[in-house]
């Protein structure tokens, strides 16, 4: 049977809104595709979720018609469905290991889990039962995909969870860095409703290292500490004309436009710039957000700018076709070296060609300028898009705490830091993580934190 396509909106009219880009699959649809799945006794795809969902069997109840079942199922490992059926990376995580990737397409492992955590929000969640009401409260700082994995995984052992938000909304970079044709931010709130019908409690508005530092909470009464704050410090080029106007990184252009809903202005007092001629710099998935937000804020023109090649670029498959769909021009094996302006206003980017060279140690090749091959773009918008750094606020105010040399916390392999009752995961741990990744890592901490508090 081949794979089952879901049907989208088609780029012609996506480009001019932010309504989600794929419909999903109708019931009917994904029992279809259910029907593909082997079964296999050894299941490989397994080997490819970092949270451990038992994929055969909740992929076996949508073929029984389970749909609900096949969700509660999910929910036995992973508190927030509807989210990674939507970003995960699944075609290198569990599709990447399913056996028909041999023959044929793997099965649309995602699609599915999307189905029917979706059917469940729609038809009301089941409430699992706790055995034992436990006594030992766990704070946890920042709501992002590992912060909310810890809130979950421990209420559901009992433990009173408290989440303490810095912004004025929950779900970290899933509500400030996600935009909404890729995840609605309906179904981030409906996940962390979830969690709240658990006893998961948030505290937002609620800067930890600046309102409370984490001494305060121990004071309060909380046994032990999760740190989940998310990569919030942007990477800049650090070339000339760099701080000119127009010139953004992403972070603060999606959090604009995404939490903020700058792209209602001025329902939503909230501006931000519509370029027309918007060059965004980098190969990721924030890359690829940042310039098909631009697009639809009603740019004429999308650079994306990258200095390796199409196969070297981290960002989902899916999303890059998406991206090409929509009209972003891509310029590969391409750098900028200086930004110039006039009346304090960026106008033009001056690039050089790149050629590959010896791997480096991401082991991909490493990129080096072409001599004479300059050239410039006219633009009116730049984003830069390539990476950030973990958030220094809270990190520089926690003696004690151990880093590394590039500035993340130290963790051991369950995620305990250097001070006693204190453990991390997440962006502030790797530097960059998928959303996937950040929940396993949640996940191993908040084993961890049971078996410390226990």
């Amino acid at each position: 049977m081949p794979k089952i396509k879901a049907q989208e909106q088609l780029p012609k009219e996506r480009i001019h809104n932010f309504n989600e880009v794929s419909f999903g699959y109708t019931l009917e649809e994904g029992q279809k595709e259910a029907e593909r799945c082997l079964q296999c006794k050894r299941a490989p795809c397994r080997q490819g979720c970092p949270v451990g969902i038992d994929i055969p069997a909740f992929i076996a109840l949508i073929k029984e018609t389970k749909f609900l079942e096949a969700a509660w199922k999910i929910k036995e490992t992973n508190s927030l469905p509807a989210i990674c059926g939507r970003v995960c990376p699944q075609e290198i995580q569990c599709e990447k290991f399913c056996t028909l990737r041999h023959k044929d397409e793997p099965v649309a492992i995602g699609r599915l889990e999307r189905l029917v955590a979706d059917l469940e929000i729609e038809k009301g969640f089941k409430i699992p039962e706790v055995r034992k009401k436990l006594k030992t409260p766990v704070a946890v700082v920042g709501s992002g995909p590992a912060g909310l994995t810890v809130a979950g995984d421990l209420a559901r052992r009992g433990y009173p969870v408290v989440i303490f938000e810095a912004l004025h909304q929950a779900g970290g970079v899933l509500v400030y860095g996600i935009p909404e044709f890729r995840l609605p931010k309906k179904i981030v709130q409906a996940e962390v409703s979830y969690l709240e019908s658990l006893g998961v409690s948030i505290e937002l508005n609620t800067v930890i290292g600046q309102t409370l530092s984490l001494d305060d909470l121990f004071k309060e009464g909380f046994k032990s500490i999760f740190l989940g704050l998310g990569a919030g410090a942007p990477v800049f080029m650090k070339i000339e004309g760099e701080n000119l106007n127009g010139i953004y990184s992403a972070n603060e252009f999606l959090t604009r436009v995404n939490l903020m809903r700058a792209y209602l202005f001025p329902e939503y007092d909230t501006p931000v710039k519509r370029g027309k001629r918007v060059a965004v710099i980098g190969g990721g998935n924030v890359a690829l957000d940042a310039a098909r937000t631009a697009l639809r804020l009603g740019a004429e023109k999308v650079y994306l700018v990258y200095r390796r090649t199409e196969a070297e670029m981290p960002a989902r498959q899916e999303e890059y076709e998406h991206a090409k769909e929509e009209g972003v021009e891509m310029l590969f094996l391409t750098l900028p070296v200086k930004f110039e302006g006039k009346d304090g206003w960026v106008e033009k980017m001056v690039c050089i060609k790149m050629e590959l060279g010896e791997p480096d140690e991401t082991g991909r090749r490493r990129p080096v300028p072409v001599p004479g091959s300059e050239f410039s773009l006219d633009v009116d918008q730049v984003i830069i898009a390539i990476g950030t750094r973990a958030n220094p606020l809270l990190i520089s105010r926690v003696p004690g705490l151990r880093l590394n040399e590039r500035g993340y916390i130290k963790v051991n392999e369950r995620g305990r830091t250097s001070k006693k009752g204190v453990f991390a995961g997440g962006d502030i741990v790797t530097g960059s993580a998928t959303v996937i990744s950040a929940m396993g890592m949640g996940k191993v901490a908040a084993q961890a934190i049971h078996d410390y508090l226990s």
